[in-house]
Parts: structure tokens; C-alpha cells; sequence
């Protein structure tokens, strides 16, 4: 502490006003705490300015573009050539960003939260220093949540320059659609970003290590999205170890080898999306005496706090899966325990979602993981072709799938692939979430013509009486 910088004395500090932060605070303050939140950059952090919710504008303003070219197929004719404004859909985006913002500023308000915009620096396992442009604060807590975020993984033969090789963030701020973009990563990220910017007319490649695209999902929801990324002429080369690459100035040339051969594929821009790495290498966790993993991810407990008992952290920084509804679920449990409810982080019904074409969602267990944990899984899959509402939106690739325990029933896990999975996916978490078995689901009415009614015909074949599909 500098000469004449009194500590200013506060309760619950949170550092981040992310979507694990700012419910943090919020929650934090509805149970009664005096709440102060410290973010360096904008409210709502990286998902709602530089992530999830740009990007889910910009896949949105994309299948809008592709579905006018499209709709000859239904018999509406477009008269003339159907343009993409770049700089116009930018601004359509980013207002759609600046609205969530200032919703998130509003309810921090109003729940009483005070907001102070700086730099965050722990100097002691009780204060922090706050820095801004032109000046500096101590404040001592008596508790604080950390919930710093991640941001793009860089390689160090590829760094971003922001200019011809990006990361997700300046990919999400281009003025005009690249005639070629060359995306490393074949990950949600690299994927999503990927496919849109096909649809808007990029030729697009995506390079990807493994051995196929979003290693580690079902291979059989993945192969949908390959087959669909093939209709819309996207390359995608699997086993591509990238070697380096170079900005030429008007374009970017990247080595790979792919088979044992060094191939070159030369592109208007690349788009680097290999994975994030927490926040948490600049925030002086080491005179907080905060313990960090081999990654530089935060320790935490199953009430997301730290080796030191007044200090938390949630989300992206505290390692797992990296997910905005995780960060904010993990946030409500935080601030919970800090007003001494004793709450636990509990993941069994986590819902993944991939914003591919088709959608890909998933929670619970697949059949393999439920075999390994001693279940002897039955299994039940129906298509969207044999659903009259996808039919009708002329989207009917896909399945949804529904892991159950042979014995009780109980569902255990459901992989969807197919349209509006990500909405689909709630109803499958809220089931494996109470310990619901096939029956109650299809006992459940659900409407007609919906796409929820794939839902219910894979309950019913679990219990071998489908009515629109042939029972196993």
C-alpha cells in the first residue's frame, strides 16, 4: 500500500461481471450482503460482448441469408441476388450486445450492487488494488469471488495478430465476409464460426488434430454435422498438425502436415479457435495464496471455494467444463455459501450445446459412460425424419436419443442432434435433474405438431410401445 491509500472496507467483493459474476453479486446481494463488483472491461465479460452472444447473432444473421437462397425449395422465389452488409449486420450485432449490457448494468443497480470499473490485483489474502487509468484503490474484503474468465488459447508457432490471424474475438468484428478463411480447430468454437461464415460465402477449411471434428463428442451426432458441413462445401481436414503460419500481407499462409505430407493452404484471414486459458496469470493470486492447478486453473471445493476459506472462484477460471450457465450456476452456489447456506456444486444433468447445423446437445450419460458406472443401459433413438414439425421446416436431419436404466427405467442421459436441440435439450435436463424414468415422459402430452414430440416417441421406445417408429 502507497502513502496515503486508506483502504476502503467492503463485504462481498466480485471480481469479474461476467455470467458467473454479475449473478454472483446479484444472488450475493438478494441474501442480504453488501455487494461491490470490479470488472476491467464490460459487463456481461466475454460471453455476452465477445462470445456467446455475438456469435449466436452472427449464426443467426447467416441461416437467415442461407435459408432466402434456399427458398426456392418451398417455392418462394427471390428476385435478384441476396447480398450480405457486413458492416450493417456488425452494427445489428452489436446492438443486440449493448442492450444485454444494459440490462446487466440495470439489475446490478437495482439489487444495490456497486460497480467500480478497473484492474483488479490481490495484494494480500484480504485486499486487492484496483487500478484504472489514472489512479488506484485498495479495498479489504471479508469475502470475495473470483470469476475472472478465459480467454483464446494462442499457439506460439501461430500467434494472433489481429489482422490476417485471429482469434474468436476479431473474428466476431469483420467488416466484409473473407472470400477464404482457414480455421484451426475443429472445437465448438472453430466450428460454429466456421459454418456461419460458409453460409454468409466464405470458402472455408477447418483444421483439426484429431481424428475428427469436437473430439470427444458422440461420433454419431458429429457425423450429421459433417455430413451437413460437406452440403455447404466446407473442407475439413482431420489428423492436420498445423506447423506455423504467416500474415503475407494481403493474405495468411498456413503449413499443416496432414498424412505425413506438409501441405500449405493459403486463406484471406485464419481463424485460431484451439481452446481458452483461464484469467488468472495476472491477478496476483500468489500473495492470496490461492492454489492453482497445472493448467492455472483455480482449486476449488463442491462449494467453489479455494484452499483459502473466505475465497472463492466460479467459472471459466475454476477449470471444468467452460460454459456461461455453468460460470452462473456455480455463481448462485458461491454466494449462497458465502451467506451460509450450505449449498454444492452438483453437475449430473449439465447441458452441452454445440451451435452447429445440425445442433448438437447433450446431458447426462451417454451408453458407454452409463456401462462403465455399472448400468445396463437400454437405449432409444428417433428420428426427426419421422416428425411432422421438422418435416415442415424442412430441417428433418437428426435424432434424439435417450439413455435409460434397463431395470427402473430411470433416464439417465439424452444426446440430441437435429433442430432447435438447444431449446430441446431443457426438457431432457429437467428429466435427468428430478430422476425421471421413460414413463413420465411419455406420459407427458406434448403438443402437435412440435419437434418436442421426439422427446416423447424416444420415451415410448425405451418402453418398446413407439407409435411412429418401428419398436426394437
Amino acid at each position: 500500500m502507497v502513502v496515503g491509500d486508506l483502504a476502503q472496507e467492503v463485504d462481498v467483493l466480485v471480481i469479474g461481471a461476467g455470467p458467473g459474476g454479475y449473478v454472483a453479486a446479484i444472488r450475493a446481494a438478494q441474501l442480504g450482503r453488501k455487494v461491490t463488483i470490479v470488472d476491467k472491461d464490460a459487463l456481461g465479460g466475454v460471453c455476452l460482448n465477445r462470445g456467446c452472444i455475438p456469435s449466436k447473432a452472427l449464426i443467426t444473421a447467416s441461416e437467415r441469408f442461407l435459408s432466402i437462397k434456399e427458398a426456392d425449395q418451398m417455392g418462394i422465389e427471390v428476385s435478384g441476388d441476396v447480398k450480405v452488409n457486413m458492416p450493417e449486420l456488425m452494427k445489428w450485432k452489436d446492438g443486440v450486445v449493448k442492450k444485454l449490457t444494459g440490462g446487466v448494468k440495470s439489475l446490478l443497480q437495482g439489487n444495490k450492487v456497486e460497480i467500480i470499473s478497473g484492474e483488479a490485483y490481490f495484494n494480500g489474502t484480504d485486499s486487492v488494488r484496483v487500478v484504472t487509468d489514472d489512479s488506484s484503490q485498495t479495498y479489504k474484503f471479508n469475502d470475495v469471488i473470483i470469476a475472472t474468465g478465459s480467454r483464446p488459447a494462442e499457439l506460439p508457432i501461430l500467434r494472433f495478430d489481429g489482422k490476417r490471424i485471429l482469434s474468436s474475438t476479431e473474428a466476431l468484428q469483420l467488416q466484409e465476409v473473407p472470400g477464404r478463411l482457414v480455421v484451426v480447430g475443429g472445437g465448438y468454437i472453430g466450428l460454429e464460426l466456421g459454418t456461419a461464415y460458409a453460409k454468409l460465402g466464405a470458402e472455408v477449411t477447418i483444421l483439426e488434430g484429431a481424428e475428427s471434428i469436437l473430439p470427444g463428442s458422440d461420433p454419431a451426432l458429429t457425423k450429421m454435422v459433417m455430413r451437413r458441413l460437406k452440403q455447404l462445401g466446407v473442407n475439413v481436414v482431420t489428423e492436420a498438425m498445423v506447423q506455423g503460419g504467416e500474415n503475407k500481407g494481403e493474405e495468411v499462409e498456413i503449413k499443416a502436415t496432414v498424412g505425413g505430407e506438409e501441405k500449405t493452404y493459403t486463406a484471406d484471414y485464419c481463424l485460431v479457435a484451439i481452446g481458452r486459458k483461464p484469467n488468472t496469470d495476472e491477478l496476483g493470486l500468489e500473495y492470496a495464496q490461492v492454489e492453482l492447478d497445472e493448467r492455472g486453473f483455480i482449486k476449488i471445493d463442491n462449494q467453489c471455494r479455494t484452499n483459502v476459506d473466505h475465497i472463492y472462484a466460479i467459472g471459466d477460471c475454476a477449470g471444468g467444463a467452460l460454459l456461461a450457465h455453468k460460470a452462473s450456476y456455480e455463481g448462485k452456489v458461491a454466494a449462497e455459501v458465502i451467506a451460509g447456506m450450505n449449498s454444492v456444486i452438483d453437475y449430473q444433468a449439465m447441458p452441452f450445446v454445440v451451435f452447429s447445423d445440425p445442433e448438437i446437445a447433450y446431458t447426462g450419460l451417454t451408453e458407454e459412460e452409463a456401462k462403465a458406472q455399472g448400468y445396463d443401459p437400454v437405449v432409444s433413438r428417433f428420428a426427426f425424419q419421422a416428425n411432422g414439425r421438422a418435416l415442415s421446416m424442412n430441417q428433418a436431419d437428426g435424432f434424439v436419443k435417450i439413455v435409460a436404466d434397463s431395470e427402473t427405467k430411470q433416464v439417465l442421459g439424452v444426446q440430441i442432434v437435429g433442430p432447435e436441440a438447444s431449446t430441446l435439450i431443457g426438457e431432457a435436463v429437467f428429466a435427468v435433474e428430478m430422476g425421471a424414468n421413460a414413463e413420465d415422459l411419455s406420459l407427458t402430452i406434448h403438443a402437435h405438431p412440435t419437434l418436442t414430440e421426439t422427446i416423447m416417441e424416444a420415451a415410448e421406445g425405451v418402453l418398446g410401445h413407439a407409435i411412429h417408429m418401428v419398436n426394437r
